[in-house]
C-alpha cells in the first residue's frame, strides 16, 4: 500500500515557496493546521492552500503546473485539448452551491463553504496517477469523498451515487453545441464511492483548482479513466439505480458505468494496451497499461466475481 510518508508538502510546491507561505503565516499568528481555514473559492484568482501529504501518492514524478493546467477535457469549454485553458478563463465559480439529494436523511442546498468547511484541516495532497489515451500524475488537493457522503446520511436504500455538473451554456461554451446530451453526469456505486481513494479534489499544487480543472471541486476516481471524475459539481444524489452516465449515453457500445482502467478490454476504436505520459513528448515510446492504473491492491477487491469485460 503506498504510504502517506512517502511525500512531503516541499516536494509538491517548491520549498522556496513553501517556507515563505509559512513564514507569513507564522507571522500573522497562524499555526500550519490552521492555514488550511484561508479562503479556497472561486478562481478570479487561484489561491494558495495550506496540506500536509496523503494517502496512496504515487512514487512517480508529478506533471508539470503547465502539462495539468493546459492539457484537458473538459468539453463543456471546447472538444480540444487546448480549450478549456483558453476558454474556461472568466468562468465564475463564486458562489457556488451544490444540490444534495435521493436517498439520505439529510438533503438539501449548501454553499461550497459547508461543503469543504469540516474537511479543510484535512486537506492532503495526493499524488495520484490519471489516464485517458494519455496518462499524467497529479498533485490533487481533496480529501476522501466517503467523508462528505457520510455526513448526508445516505440510507440502506442508496446503492448508487449520481454527480450532476453545472448546466450554463452562457459560461460554457462546449453545452451551446450536440456533443453530449447537456448537464454532463457521472456516477459510481457507493462501494467506489465510499473508497478512501476517491477523492472530492478542491485543488492542485497545494492551489486552488484552476477553472480548466474542473473548479470549484471535482471527482477525482484515479482508478477508472478520466471521463468518471465529473468536473464543476454542483449535485450529488443517492440513488436506488444505477445511473446512466453522459458517455454511456452517448456511445454505449463505447463507454460503460464502470469504466475502469483495463488494458486487455480494447475501446472499439483504439487499444488500451498501451498510453503515452504528457510531458515527454510526442515521440517518446508509450509504456503499458497497469490494470486499474496500478490501484489494484487497494480497488480490485471491489469486483469481485464482475466480468469486467463485459462490465467495462
Amino acid at each position: 500500500m503506498r504510504q502517506s510518508n512517502r511525500i512531503k508538502s516541499w516536494e509538491i510546491t517548491s520549498e522556496r515557496n513553501y517556507l515563505n507561505r509559512r513564514s507569513f503565516l507564522a507571522s500573522m499568528g497562524l499555526a500550519a493546521a490552521g492555514a488550511s481555514l484561508l479562503p479556497a473559492v472561486g478562481n478570479a484568482a487561484v489561491r494558495e492552500l495550506e496540506t500536509v501529504p496523503g494517502a496512496y501518492s504515487s512514487e512517480e514524478a508529478a506533471n508539470s503546473w503547465e502539462d495539468i493546467t493546459t492539457y484537458n477535457n473538459f468539453y463543456e469549454f471546447g472538444t480540444g485539448k487546448e480549450d478549456p485553458y483558453q476558454n474556461a478563463q472568466d468562468f465564475v465559480t463564486e458562489p457556488w452551491t451544490v444540490e444534495i439529494a435521493g436517498e439520505c436523511a439529510k438533503p438539501g442546498d449548501f454553499a461550497y463553504q459547508d461543503i469543504i468547511a469540516p474537511h479543510t484541516l484535512e486537506d492532503r495532497v495526493y499524488r495520484l496517477r490519471c489516464v485517458e489515451a494519455w496518462s499524467m500524475v497529479v498533485p490533487w488537493v481533496g480529501f476522501p469523498l466517503g467523508d462528505l457522503l457520510n455526513r448526508f446520511e445516505p440510507s440502506s436504500n442508496a446503492k448508487f451515487v449520481r454527480f450532476e455538473t453545472l448546466y450554463d451554456p452562457r459560461q460554457m461554451p462546449g453545452q451551446q453545441r450536440g456533443v453530449l446530451d447537456w448537464p454532463y453526469v457521472e456516477g459510481l456505486t457507493m462501494e467506489e464511492a465510499m473508497h478512501p481513494l476517491t477523492l472530492m479534489a478542491v485543488g492542485i499544487y497545494g492551489k486552488t483548482l484552476p477553472n480548466q480543472n474542473g473548479a470549484p471541486l471535482r471527482l477525482v476516481v484515479p482508478w477508472k479513466y478520466g471521463f468518471k471524475s465529473i468536473k464543476s459539481i454542483v449535485k450529488i444524489e443517492f440513488t436506488r439505480r444505477q445511473p446512466r452516465n453522459s458517455w454511456n449515453i452517448s456511445a454505449p457500445q463505447e463507454y460503460g458505468f464502470y469504466a475502469n482502467v483495463n488494458p486487455t478490454v480494447d475501446h472499439p476504436r483504439w487499444s488500451q494496451a498501451r498510453e503515452r505520459r504528457i510531458g515527454q513528448g510526442l515521440f517518446a515510446p508509450k509504456q503499458a497499461t497497469v490494470m486499474f492504473n496500478g490501484y489494484a491492491e487497494e480497488v480490485a477487491h471491489l469486483y469481485s466475481g464482475l466480468d469486467l469485460r463485459k462490465n467495462f
